[in-house]
């Protein structure tokens, strides 16, 4: 634990990535095999289920400080963590611990099958042994909330340079549905790869914002665009019979999209496909909201079946009878792409996303404008010749979205935010007025500068009416412009919408209150893009 608590401290300290790289890079040259497993696991995301509440860590920490329970409460919001929170007012150790990583991890696993006063003993047990980062470290691991500013990327280059191997070869062996329960660090990172899950996907290639206009990319003619559906990405894998769907945040989700069962019986094994899932009225995309309905649903109803059916739009073909072409170039691997999917039934659930004939920057443009028309969030643009590479690199690969639609609302209510930014209100719910009533909307919590967000808090402190727990509801003075991608109905709010990624654009201390838009303007946008 003791080393473990040493790379965070060095990475907590620097901003630099060849100082972070460098020291992962030792970390994984040294550390014994189990504790660089579960580093691994838990810089990508397979943090241990946890055992034990925040209720009961709050009140074993007070207990054990000798605090009352509401001086941590307050202090909690102060210091943006509550694991940070706990090891800052703990005492001092009794003892010293070396004890590695992997028990204090396996410490807690155990934790679900003993009874809440024995946990209660082996948490006291394991703070009396640890000093404050380790605290802190072990106290992250409890609340899984275990964030420390390390990317899979670093973290993998990083292993590129400790064991010598390709990071891009170590990208894929990173990917899948592996943890450390079932598989070992020389299995995933140093063994041959012939074995691997083969329910395993390819590293997503993550394009760049196109900012301008296309005309710095240089000849159209190199170029292909594509609608950027507004769906979920995700890679369809077909090998050995059986067919897998990993989401591009790295997420297993083939129940959730049965319908896509099918593809086996119209396409080889051997095939991974890279697309949008979307819902799909027969001709064309439904709306986002459609497809939220079956987010995060493990068993779909036959209704929601028939009302939200689901296709994938092919956009890049990765692997064809069980060979890897992401190192051919584009070109290639849509021609390959159209000549697999050119025979498919109409019921087939799959179809090719075609490339969009353009001659011209200027005329594209002219089509991306059409994007919301055709249910997308508006084009993608990638070189011809340009291999399938993992993670975000620029200049072959660029989304030209839409600018974003906005309205004018009024700031009614306002919450701390977390981490560094606990000392400041960050996080606003917003309203728009119906006749004389101001109705709340949404809420945002990113768009303004710190010094902005600075000004902001020393004016909520002055003018704060009443508190709500954390929130406080303040005088209706301010209205900031609220930048969104979409916007659908929701019987949830009271303002009968809900928006699709909303944040504050500016703050527009040239606008009064009074001239804040209004739900029917809400509602215009709703039926414009419905």
């Amino acid at each position: 634990m003791k080393d473990f608590a040493n790379l965070f401290t060095t990475l907590d300290q620097t901003t630099r990535t060849s100082l972070k790289t460098q020291a992962l890079a030792a970390y994984f040259t040294d550390a014994a095999d189990t504790d660089k497993l579960w580093t691994i696991a838990l810089f990508s995301g397979r943090r241990p289920k946890r055992a034990v509440t925040t209720t009961q860590l709050r009140e074993w920490a007070a207990e054990k400080a000798g605090v009352p329970l509401w001086l941590l409460e307050e202090s909690y919001p102060i210091v943006g963590d509550l694991a940070e929170t706990i090891a800052l007012i703990l005492p001092e150790a009794a003892a010293t611990s070396d004890l590695p990583l992997s028990h204090w991890i396996n410490t807690l696993r155990a934790l679900s099958n003993v009874p809440p006063e024995e946990r209660k003993h082996q948490i006291l047990a394991a703070w009396d042994q640890l000093d404050a980062t380790e605290r802190f470290l072990f106290n992250k691991l409890i609340t899984g909330g275990f964030r420390i500013g390390v990317s899979q990327k670093l973290m993998t280059r990083a292993l590129a340079q400790a064991t010598g191997q390709d990071e891009a070869s170590l990208a894929h062996r990173l990917m899948g549905g592996w943890t450390p329960d079932t598989t070992t660090y020389h299995a995933l990172i140093e063994a041959e790869d012939k074995a691997a899950d083969l329910s395993r996907p390819y590293p997503f290639y993550l394009a760049y914002q196109l900012d301008d206009t296309p005309d710095a990319l240089g000849d159209p003619a190199d170029w292909q665009a594509e609608w950027k559906w507004d769906g979920i990405r995700g890679q369809l894998i077909l090998r050995a019979g059986e067919h897998h769907i990993w989401s591009r945040g790295e997420e297993l989700i083939t129940d959730r999209f049965p319908e896509l069962a099918r593809a086996k019986d119209f396409l080889p094994d051997g095939t991974v496909l890279d697309g949008e899932i979307v819902t799909w009225d027969g001709t064309a995309p439904m709306s986002f909201n459609t497809l939220q309905s079956r987010i995060g649903r493990k068993t779909v109803p036959k209704k929601l079946l028939k009302d939200a059916p689901v296709i994938l739009l092919a956009y890049d073909l990765l692997e064809e009878n069980g060979q890897d072409l992401r190192g051919t170039p584009l070109r290639e691997r849509r021609a390959h792409l159209d000549k697999l999917l050119a025979n498919l039934p109409p019921d087939a659930p799959l179809k090719p996303s075609a490339p969009i004939p353009f001659t011209n920057w200027q005329s594209l443009s002219d089509t991306r404008a059409k994007s919301r028309e055709m249910r997308a969030e508006g084009l993608m643009l990638k070189r011809l010749d340009s291999p399938y590479l993992a993670g975000r690199k620029k200049g072959d690969w660029w989304k030209w979205k839409l600018d974003p639609l906005t309205i004018d609302a009024v700031m009614i209510y306002a919450q701390q935010g977390h981490g560094r930014r606990a000392n400041l209100f960050t996080d606003f719910t917003f309203a728009v007025w119906q006749g004389n009533d101001l109705v709340p909307f949404t809420k945002a919590y990113s768009g303004l500068t710190d010094v902005e967000f600075t000004q902001i808090t020393a004016w909520v402190r002055k003018n704060t009416l009443q508190r709500f727990g954390p929130v406080r509801q303040v005088r209706p003075e301010h209205v900031f412009e609220i930048a969104f991608e979409g916007i659908f109905e929701s019987p949830r709010h009271k303002s009968g919408v809900a928006l699709r990624f909303p944040r504050m654009a500016r703050w527009r201390h040239d606008k009064p209150v009074a001239e804040a838009n209004t739900l029917d303007d809400l509602r215009a946008i709703l039926t414009a893009y419905a």
